[in-house]
């Protein structure tokens, strides 16, 4: 018996990454997924996003776990796009019980009066507006259904913090947070569950790019990710450079499943500290 028998989950961003590992731990435990992803690149992201093929290999590990999914290659800023495939997935399964809305965006390093408007707002758009119309094609599915239930947005310790040097994401993150504590109180009644993850340095394409890499490691000609390590270690309260995806997919089952029933308009921080670290430690 898994913990999340009979139950339906909507990930947004799920063809690599984050989005995968919330989409497979949760097949893992038993729940039924509908998987959604842009599958194009981002002008102002700074690093490759993912595939249709990524995608593909997201549904085939989901199926692998003896779990039924929906996919569907749709941007977050596409409200028409994301209603059809969330209303498509409750066609199937009959129901929705759990959204993690992960889909967004990372950008590389930049002072905030040197942002372009498009970096800016393009920025807001996925990792705000997307998020909000994640959760508007989905809550009314929740309502309807009348199990309740649990939203998870994936914010940042950025969401907790000032950043210097990425400004725009920063902002858009804090207001992350911000909505899911708003969402908190006006679902409450109906047993609706809505909490904010806050990660640190993860493993994925979102540090592991060259952009980023070069960021942090400007001194050397062809710096690789594990050139940072010392440099990423040093943000942290734990004695560790990053964490890898599924160590925020296991806090989000955490808070999705039964585990987490009393739990709601919570900002859980999975950053191996770095939101607590005192700033001259």
């Amino acid at each position: 018996m898994g913990v999340l028998d009979g139950q339906v989950a909507f990930v947004t961003g799920a063809a690599r990454g984050q989005g995968r590992a919330h989409a497979v731990t949760m097949a893992a435990a038993g729940a039924d997924i509908i998987a959604v992803d842009r599958c194009a690149p981002v002008a102002t992201a700074g690093y490759p996003m993912a595939t249709e093929a990524d995608l593909a290999e997201t549904v085939a590990l989901v199926e692998a776990q003896g779990r039924g999914i929906v996919s569907a290659v749709a941007d977050t800023r596409d409200l028409d796009a994301l209603q059809k495939a969330v209303d498509a997935g409750v066609e199937r399964f009959g129901r929705l019980d759990i959204v993690v809305a992960n889909a967004g965006i990372s950008a590389s390093p930049k002072l905030s009066w040197d942002l372009s408007a498009d970096e800016f707002r393009e920025m807001l758009d996925i990792n705000v507006t997307g998020v909000w119309q994640t959760t508007k094609v989905a809550i009314p599915h929740m309502l309807a259904a009348g199990h309740g239930g649990s939203i998870v947005l994936i914010s940042s310790m950025a969401g907790l913090r000032g950043v210097p040097g990425i400004v725009h994401y920063a902002t858009a993150k804090h207001a992350v947070r911000g909505m899911a504590k708003s969402l908190a109180n006006e679902l409450g009644w109906a047993n609706i569950r809505v909490n904010s993850v806050h990660p640190g340095n993860v493993r994925t394409a979102m540090i592991d790019n060259d952009a980023m890499v070069r960021g942090f490691r400007p001194d050397l000609e062809h710096p690789v990710l594990e050139d940072t390590a010392e440099i990423m270690q040093k943000l942290n309260l734990l004695p560790q450079p990053w964490v890898e995806a599924q160590a925020i997919a296991d806090a989000v089952l955490y808070l999705v499943g039964d585990t987490g029933r009393g739990i709601t308009g919570i900002a859980l921080p999975v950053d191996l500290g770095t939101s607590e670290k005192f700033a001259g430690g």
